[in-house]
């Protein structure tokens, strides 16, 4: 009994055995098999990178205004009489836009005008007589102070009828009448807006950082949503003073409207452009791939062990500025290099490739 027990255990540890080292083998042979196998080269596609001029643009956001613009408003308390607006017209410098009501104002102006009628009346006399000697000096000397107080009356008379009119203050078109006719209205009372369109301005910030390439009289382009156009302008104001919360200097922007495109309040991206660069080392950003070690690039270089095969070599640079798709590098690429521009996600360093295109970084001008 305990002889058949020996040899089934020597039967078992011969069968364990042989699988064992039929797996070793195989798992050597699968190894070795692999390993002389070559590896297939994957396309990608390429650009040549090329020393580039560079246009560097300054962007901000800003709002769009008016270049006068005014909430009108009346001086005096009183009932609206006439209207002498609608809404969305163009005015001329100095129209009448309300009128309240004066009765009682015009009926004090003719009162004053009579009284300076009177005071001019004895004045006349009292000149009159001192040429023919009759009259002393005190006399013609209250007269004219007489006179001068009545023609104060019909001046003031005439302001407060004045008040009670609303003027615009300049040309331009405007906005919805926020009153009626027959309505009382107290003083501050806010009529309707009054906004010259024909040139805008645009208040937008920078950072400080920005002050040394900025200058008056220096170009910029704005865009507005919804409309495709770039309006050019230029900087007419510069804040002499940084804020010193947000460390921000604040800019004024002034654009020709001819076809009143544009509407004070609205939202507006503004790019600044600035003296071009030569020189400049540039990819596009879908050739910059970011990780958590830093932004690298795969360049294309033949391999060391065959001159006909290209590998990629992963390349960390130091990127800088960015406008329309293209960032500027600053290290880790040279002129004259090829990097891979698209299909980044199935490659390795030292991966080999093969080129499926080739191309030219353009830089927008």
């Amino acid at each position: 009994m305990l002889k058949r027990f020996i040899i089934a255990a020597l039967l078992l540890v011969v069968l364990g055995g042989g699988l064992v080292g039929f797996n070793l083998f195989r798992d050597q042979m699968i190894a070795q098999f692999l390993a002389n196998r070559p590896v297939q080269a994957l396309p990608v596609e390429t650009i040549e990178v090329r020393a580039t001029t560079w246009s560097p643009v300054l962007n901000a956001i800003g709002t769009v205004n008016a270049a006068q613009g005014v909430e009108l408003t009346v001086e005096a308390a009183g009932i609206v009489r006439e209207i002498g607006f609608q809404s969305n017209a163009d005015v001329a410098e100095g129209d009448i836009l309300l009128r309240l009501d004066d009765e009682v104002q015009r009926a004090d102006l003719n009162a004053a005008q009579s009284q300076l009628a009177l005071e001019q009346l004895n004045l006349d006399r009292a000149l009159e007589l001192q040429s023919r000697g009759v009259t002393a000096n005190v006399q013609l000397d209250q007269a004219r102070a007489a006179f001068d107080v009545a023609s104060a009356q019909v001046a003031r008379a005439q302001a407060v009828i004045q008040q009670r009119r609303l003027v615009a203050p300049f040309a331009g078109i405007v906005g919805l009448p926020r009153v009626d006719v027959g309505q009382h209205i107290a003083p501050g009372t806010i009529v309707a807006t009054l906004q010259e369109l024909d040139q805008m301005r645009v208040d937008f910030s920078l950072p400080e950082q920005a002050l040394p390439s900025l200058s008056i009289g220096q170009g910029l382009d704005i865009r507005v949503q919804g409309d495709d156009r770039r309006f050019r302008g230029e900087i007419r104001g510069i804040d002499p003073r940084v804020d010193p919360n947000s460390r921000m200097v604040s800019l004024r922007g002034t654009v020709e409207n001819p076809d009143r495109a544009l509407t004070p309040g609205q939202f507006a991206r503004i790019e600044i452009r600035l003296p071009q660069e030569d020189g400049v080392i540039a990819l596009p950003q879908n050739a910059v791939v970011t990780s958590l070690y830093g932004d690298f690039a795969y360049v294309v270089r033949p391999s060391e062990d065959d001159a006909d095969q290209l590998v990629v070599r992963q390349t960390f640079v130091t990127t800088g500025r960015r406008n329309n798709g293209v960032v500027e590098i600053i290290e880790g690429i040279s002129d004259g290099d090829r990097v891979v521009s698209a299909g980044q996600n199935r490659l390795s360093n030292r991966a080999p490739v093969t080129l499926a295109d080739t191309t030219t970084p353009q830089v927008a001008q």
